[in-house]
């Protein structure tokens, strides 16, 4: 016998803790999940998007995508795939750097700690990661290869004629040869316009810079979110209500010299790959909103006694005789040529206050309305009437020009506008739902009023008219514009890649490749130094050849992220940041698991990244993830005890409505099903030492209540302490019976007793009364074949289906039909505990070892389901009188219908309910329903 099940010669008993270290060292030792190319096998792909190791470490809300992937990949795996299921960390971040400038303790001895810490965790889980394909973003050995990509994307340009990114040198060449005026590439908007007479008496500074306007990857002036108790800018995402996210600390808009990645030259490419791609229609639309695309025109506006002129862009140039004011964005650079000086000090203060929300809070804000009038005007270019200049911060300075003609009887946020700021307001449409102050409103309903040329035209039509009008005034031209703007790409930190970037005479030199990795180096502080430079400006001596100073921003936490899925297939290469024969194996990632709170960051960047990979020839697809699914997040389920207000007295849930009560989160983890352990309690703080209690029944009762799962609510349960009492098996079956994975759903930890039960029963299957294994060769009966391929059919078809709780359920259903037969025989259990393996790993490895194999069950392969033995003979059809339901009755699928009706009229239960009326007709829906009308 097996070496590992001997000592289940003298117990039988379902030990659990026994059972799961044994075999997550047995998967260890023998190297289980190992995963190699292999060509004879379908390759697999399942990917979880990897953590950042706080120190908290894991709750029980954090495995749930884990274990859901966890799940594909065996399952993928017993059908025959070739299956690769990494695991690693995102290990750069702000909060470890917070800690350091806290405590003085280096980041990386911090986040090797934290590492360590989730390790343990994942393990005692038992999933099928290989773990030789660990990587970790903050490693040299990994960053080498993120400083690679990113001087990749410094040597090249977007050739918009050719719609792919090219190497610098191809531009260089036509510099040399023609100029530009016959380039067409995603550049700066001021890139001038050259000859190659110009190009070639450039000096080598000269080139640099322009070169710069075309590089994927450039310094430039950027109005950033500059935070200064963190000392760095931070991405919009990272801002809400004008405070840093981490932290709350206030977050200020100002301009900075920063490198920024030229993401807009992808934009329709991102736009027409979402059409390829199998992810949610709603993670789609965030994208496409988020890129922005729109058709227009623009449209320049004089500005009235000034040579000054104000373009804007608009999709709706019909509306052009309804402009009753113009907006302009608060941080635009035109602002102060435009503000007169009797509204200087109104504006000044405007700005002041508008500056420090983020563009992502100014967007999604539709409820605040705020702004200032310049004192200028402008003409307007048909009717040449004066339209006065207001500065409002619902306005962009990065989407189109940053300025807008303000519609207000056609546009919501300008009728906002207006009506705030008693703007007058010219209808130009009228007909259904032309009306702006009603619910059912349609901008782009009925025919044009109010608009000269255009009067009587549906929307549509008016639309290609003005635009039409505008290019032949002079005054503007047809345009699509993009709300997605290039990415801001430094960060003002210690703990992130440096820059493989070097300065000579102000000129970015990018470090020669057989150089990488940069290192970072050791400073004597984690905060920026006294003249306000990075951190890294505290690093002594720091400079390429001890002669040219390098960079001193570190790159954004997404850097590492962008890429990392293509590192896990050949995570040891030292030459190149995948091999040809690797990635062409595995291709990308077939099955993708995280959150959707990523859809406009680190997925958009990847998506990024890997087409600009795909155009350079280092990748062979240009899509990075073919499938996405965004589990729900388990939330807590807090409680509360309830102090009666300046004392140290508490009362129970049930008492309280007859006190001035104030109501205080507590610790679950002191709380058995809402009843609270008062001497835990007691020293749970110092605070509450001296407390004391109104019962009820003896008993202090707690409420509840569903929030976020967080520390400051008390609410955490630590998977270590389920994994302690219950079992990973357990965990991981219980997580995924709360209910679909998409769903966010609570925890309530005394649900889990139902799951614990239900694996001492399976197990219980094949133990004799004396707790013996002991499993029958005798052949399975009909009834008994039938409970197991119906069994294995539904799991087939929820794991297709990501619908994992409904199979646990199924699981549990015929383990107590099986029960209730006592059947024990191998031709039943053996492939019940196959398909049952990939929910709950431990305690099927354990069964599969005592019915007598010697290798993981991982190596068997999953059951087929036979539909002979699931096809049914007979029906109970629900039967009604006048269509409520009376009474059930079972028929033969091949009854003849003369025979059904006959039996149905015979029924007491249907004679009853007639009262010895004939029917008017019996209905019959083959297989589903039986009404009796009277």
């Amino acid at each position: 016998m097996h070496a590992l099940t001997l000592y289940y010669l003298k117990m039988a008993d379902y030990n659990f803790k026994e059972i799961e270290r044994k075999w997550q060292s047995y998967w260890d030792a023998n190297q289980t999940y190992k995963t190699r190319i292999d060509h004879s096998k379908p390759k697999y792909y399942v990917l979880d998007m990897f953590p950042y190791p706080s120190g908290a470490g894991l709750h029980v809300g954090h495995p749930l995508g884990y274990i859901a992937s966890d799940i594909v990949s065996r399952f993928k795996r017993l059908n025959g795939c070739n299956v690769l299921h990494p695991m690693g960390f995102d290990a750069f971040g702000l909060p470890a750097e917070q800690y350091a400038i806290q405590t003085g303790q280096h980041p990386a001895k911090t986040t090797d700690q934290n590492i360590s810490r989730y390790k343990e965790q994942l393990l005692n889980i038992g999933f099928s990661y290989d773990w030789d394909t660990e990587v970790q973003t903050c490693a040299p050995d990994y960053y080498k290869w993120t400083q690679w990509i990113f001087l990749q994307l410094f040597e090249s340009w977007y050739n918009q004629k050719e719609d792919r990114a090219e190497s610098i040198e191809t531009l260089i060449r036509i510099l040399a040869s023609d100029g530009n005026k016959n380039i067409k590439a995603a550049c700066d908007e001021d890139t001038p316009l050259i000859t190659a007479e110009d190009w070639n008496g450039y000096s080598e500074q000269e080139k640099a810079f322009l070169l710069l306007k075309y590089r994927l990857t450039y310094l430039a002036e950027t109005t950033v979110n500059w935070c200064p108790a963190l000392g760095t800018v931070l991405a919009n995402d990272e801002v809400r209500d004008g405070l840093s996210v981490r932290g709350g600390h206030p977050v200020e808009r100002k301009k900075m010299k920063q490198w920024s990645m030229r993401i807009t030259a992808y934009a329709d490419r991102l736009l027409e790959g979402l059409n390829r791609i199998d992810w949610t229609e709603a993670l789609k639309e965030m994208q496409r909103n988020w890129i922005g695309k729109s058709f227009g025109c623009s449209v320049t506006f004089d500005v009235l006694d000034s040579d000054l002129k104000m373009t804007v862009f608009t999709t709706r140039a019909d509306t052009i005789f309804g402009v009753t004011f113009m907006t302009i964005a608060p941080e635009h650079e035109m602002v102060d040529q435009l503000t007169t000086p009797d509204q200087k000090n109104a504006v000044r203060d405007y700005i002041e206050t508008a500056k420090n929300r983020s563009e992502r809070e100014r967007m999604s804000d539709v409820k605040t309305v705020s702004g200032v009038f310049t004192g200028s005007y402008v003409i307007h270019p048909f009717s040449q009437d004066k339209i006065p200049i207001w500065i409002a911060d619902y306005v962009l300075a990065a989407y189109g020009t940053g300025m807008v003609m303000g519609v207000p009887s056609s546009d919501t946020r300008d009728y906002a506008f207006a009506s705030h700021f008693k703007i007058p307001i010219i209808p130009v449409q009228e007909g259904a739902h032309t009306d702006i102050t009603n619910p059912d409103f349609d901008p782009k309903a009925g025919t044009m009023i109010n608009s000269d040329f255009m009067n009587g035209l549906p929307v549509t039509e008016a639309i290609e008219l003005a635009t039409k009008r505008v290019e032949e005034k002079g005054i503007g031209e047809a345009q699509i514009n993009f709300r997605l703007r290039d990415a801001v790409f430094g960060r003002q930190r210690y703990w992130g890649e440096p820059f493989p970037i070097y300065y000579v005479n102000e000129i970015p030199i990018p470090l020669p490749e057989d150089e990488l990795p940069l290192i970072l180096p050791e400073v004597d502080a984690y905060l920026p130094t006294e003249t306000g430079d990075p951190p890294l400006g505290r690093a002594s001596e720091w400079k390429y050849n001890e002669k040219y100073p390098y960079e001193l921003s570190t790159m954004p936490g997404w850097a590492g992220s962008s890429w990392y899925l293509f590192r896990y297939m050949d995570p040891k290469n030292e030459k190149e940041f995948v091999s040809k024969e690797a990635q062409e194996y595995w291709q990308n990632v077939d099955l993708y698991i995280g959150g959707s709170e990523h859809a406009t960051g680190h997925l958009m960047y990847s998506r990024f990244w890997t087409k600009f990979l795909y155009d350079r020839g280092f990748l062979s697809v240009d899509e990075p993830f073919k499938k996405l699914i965004n589990q729900g997040m388990i939330q807590g389920r807090s409680n509360f005890v309830y102090r009666i207000k300046g004392t140290d007295q508490f009362v129970s849930y049930n008492l309280k409505d007859d006190h001035d009560v104030q109501a205080l989160h507590v610790d679950v983890n002191i709380v058995d099903n809402d009843i609270l352990d008062i001497e835990a309690f007691k020293n749970w703080s110092p605070d509450f030492k001296n407390a004391t209690f109104i019962l009820e029944d003896g008993k202090y009762i707690c409420g509840n209540e569903v929030e976020k799962m967080s520390k400051s609510l008390y609410n955490v349960v630590n998977p270590d302490v389920i994994i302690e009492n219950y079992g990973a098996d357990t965990l991981r079956l219980y997580e995924m019976f709360l209910g679909p994975l998409e769903q966010s759903k609570p925890w309530n930890t005394h649900g889990i007793d139902g799951v614990s039960k239900f694996l001492r029963k399976f197990w219980r299957l094949f133990h004799d009364k004396n707790n013996q294994f002991n499993i029958s060769e005798e052949k399975a009966n009909d009834q008994e074949l039938k409970i197991l391929h119906k069994t294995i059919k539904k799991a087939i078809e929820d794991v297709d289906r990501y619908s994992f709780n409904t199979s646990v359920s199924n699981f549990m259903i015929c383990v107590n039909e099986l029960s209730s037969l006592k059947c024990n025989k191998r031709e039943i259990l053996e492939p019940l505990n196959i398909i049952i393996s990939p929910y709950a790993p431990h305690i099927t490895e354990e069964l599969w070892s005592l019915m007598g194999y010697k290798d993981s069950i991982m190596n068997a392969s999953y059951p087929e389901y036979n539909e002979m033995y699931i096809q049914e003979d007979s029906f109970e059809y629900p039967v009604s009188i006048n269509g409520k339901l009376r009474t059930r009755i079972d028929f033969n699928l091949d009854i003849p219908r003369e025979e059904m009706e006959r039996r149905i009229l015979a029924s007491e239960v249907v004679q009853k309910w007639l009262s010895g009326k004939e029917p008017k007709k019996i209905i019959i829906v083959p297989r589903k329903i039986i009404n009796v009308v009277v």
